[in-house]
């Protein structure tokens, strides 16, 4: 039996999604069937899955991996002869340790989503849930795409195609007017920031003739930060955050995968992908740590007010973005390809775990949920481990990865931003640790009590949420191993910065505790929390933009708008109308008599010779 090469399985994960969204894209009968489609699109989802898996035991085990690319288009001259001079833009895939790596995150969290969306969506109608799982093939095949790019104009296509599928699931319950205004938010925000990435491509294209991300380029300071322009709208860092709360608005699956695990993380693997290129820019890796760091902290004190679960979480992925936005301007890759790593396994496993939660209750809202553990022991069990996992608690997955940031921070002198990041960490502790002892282990809602069938969800919606726990649990165990993959360092000391982060993270949950706990002691503390509450919901960056949209891009859009209607339009109106009655007056001489015509003629020859002589 032969075996499948490196090449062939990568290709089988990168084609078999595209193939299934196809099918059911073209084959409306299929799609309609509901069931039947998404059975399809999982067991694809699964297929990817084995291939992924079956390279990464082979990267594992310490086998060479070798991609390979077909040309696409052709920039230069053709020579008379035959030869061609110039350069030879390539699509294909890239296999090494990070993109195999990404590959496995990618197909193991769209698998489990996949998953566990036959239980969470199996009360639409067959038509839309056809339409969903359409969609969530293409999904993984745009960003299976953008993982193996072996250059900068691959990556662009597919991020491009993430960006859009990511707009049609935001936007699912399209009916729904806020659904529909979140799916247009995203894709408007994502859009404008993309522009930093096609400049960017553009630049160093002209500057270097090639989209390679490695070589030595002139204006790195300029191609980077254009990228990073990008990288600051998908991966919602401030001030490009303000889609990412709003796609909330889509099922809940689809936060687990676009918003959690996948779709944002592009940002940031782009930034490890074109590392070579970042290493040649550290004006732009200072901007990334400060930009990181306040993110960080301003997402996490947002996080704090929340009650609807899902924005808790969608303020938590702002935060830890910016965890590894800090790391990777701090110059360390294993800190944040380590984190997005770790972080895609336990907030996919949140997300989902909360769907769960909302499935039971029918509702997002924390306040309407209460002992929930005793009742949904599988669900709860596994939300405590992510919960525990993003809080950065010693032993847990996201400890091992936070300290790898927090460190590469401290050593490269940064004290401001890793001042925010420690806060942060305590707040990201308190946050989730306000989540578990209302929703979890606080007395049950009137909400909760009326609820019927509060009870673990079926195995569709289980199995995914123990697969998840596991690498949530004992992921970061394996740093060593995964930095000899990506090819970096990795130290793991728990020194004074790990320490004192460890500290601030059982600190916050000892303070959630404290004031949601079974005792309430901290009233006076909830009471001091308050204005900080009201602050974070008044930080008006939304309102900055609507504002600058009405203010400033509207009137400057009515004075563009008067200017084409009265200046533009007026002068070619003006033109046009005076050709007009110049026409008029000259149609007279046109009186279709020949003998006026040859009288005419015979006029100008005279003129002509007259002239010709004078000239003489």
């Amino acid at each position: 039996m032969t075996t499948l090469s490196s090449l062939h399985l990568a290709l089988v994960a990168l084609f078999a999604p595209l193939a299934t969204a196809a099918l059911l894209a073209l084959w409306g009968g299929l799609r309609r069937t509901g069931r039947p489609a998404a059975w399809l699109s999982v067991g694809t989802a699964l297929f990817a899955l084995a291939a992924a898996g079956i390279l990464f035991a082979r990267l594992w085990a310490g086998d060479t991996m070798s991609g390979d690319s077909v040309p696409w288009l052709l920039h230069g001259d053709l020579t008379i002869d035959g030869p061609y001079r110039g350069t030879i833009i390539e699509l294909g895939v890239h296999l090494d340790g990070i993109s195999v790596s990404m590959l496995m995150v990618v197909t193991l969290v769209a698998a489990c989503v996949q998953v566990f969306s036959l239980g969470y969506m199996g009360h639409e109608p067959p038509a839309d849930l056809g339409r969903y799982y359409t969609w969530q093939s293409l999904f993984l095949f745009a960003m299976s795409s953008l993982v193996l790019a072996p250059n900068l104009l691959q990556v662009f296509l597919g991020w491009e195609l993430v960006g859009l599928v990511s707009y049609l699931l935001i936007g699912f319950y399209y009916t729904k007017p806020s659904a529909a205004r979140a799916a247009v938010k995203a894709f408007w925000v994502t859009k404008f920031a993309d522009m930093g990435l096609l400049l960017g491509v553009i630049v160093l294209f002209v500057d270097t003739g090639s989209f390679a991300w490695t070589g030595t380029v002139a204006n790195a300071e300029l191609v980077t930060l254009l990228i990073f322009l990008a990288v600051m709208g998908k991966s919602a860092q401030f001030p490009l955050h303000i889609w990412l709360p709003d796609a909330m608005e889509g099922p809940t699956p689809v936060s687990a995968l676009l918003h959690a695990a996948t779709m944002v993380a592009a940002g940031v693997f782009l930034v490890v992908r074109a590392g070579p290129l970042f290493a040649q820019a550290p004006g732009t890796g200072e901007v990334m740590v400060y930009v990181g760091a306040f993110t960080a902290l301003f997402a996490a004190i947002v996080a704090v007010v929340q009650d609807d679960i899902k924005k808790v979480l969608a303020y938590s992925t702002c935060s830890q973005l910016g965890y590894m936005v800090a790391a990777l301007g701090a110059g360390s890759v294993m800190g944040g390809f380590f984190h997005l790593t770790t972080h895609a396994f336990f907030k996919a496993l949140l997300f989902l775990g909360a769907g769960a939660f909302i499935h039971a209750v029918h509702s997002n809202d924390i306040q309407h949920m209460g002992g929930l553990l005793k009742k949904m022991k599988v669900s709860g069990t596994t939300f405590v481990i992510g919960a525990l996992a993003l809080a950065g608690i010693p032993g847990f997955s996201g400890f091992f990865s936070k300290d790898q940031i927090l460190e590469a921070v401290f050593e490269k002198g940064h004290l401001l931003p890793l001042a925010a990041l420690l806060i942060a960490a305590f707040l990201t502790a308190f946050y989730m640790g306000r989540v578990i002892f209302i929703a979890l282990l606080g007395e049950p809602s009137v909400h909760a009590q009326q609820a019927k069938h509060v009870a673990d969800p079926g195995l569709e919606m289980t199995l995914p949420l123990v697969v998840l726990a596991v690498p949530a649990l004992i992921a970061g165990f394996f740093g060593h191993k995964l930095a000899d993959l990506y090819h970096a360092e990795y130290h793991f000391h728990l020194g004074l910065v790990g320490g004192v982060a460890s500290v601030l993270g059982l600190a916050g949950l000892g303070t959630a505790w404290w004031m949601f706990g079974p005792a309430k002691g901290g009233a006076g503390i909830r009471e001091a929390f308050a204005p900080m509450g009201r602050l974070a919901r008044s930080f008006v960056v939304d309102d900055l933009f609507t504002a600058g949209y009405r203010s400033a891009l509207m009137v400057l859009a009515r004075a563009v708008g008067w200017f084409d209607r009265y200046i533009i339009d007026g002068l070619i109106n003006v033109f046009g109308e005076t050709l007009l009655r110049v026409g008029e007056r000259l149609r007279p001489l046109q009186t279709g008599n020949v003998q006026h015509y040859l009288y005419a003629v015979a006029l100008g020859l005279l003129l002509l010779g007259t002239y010709g002589v004078w000239a003489q």
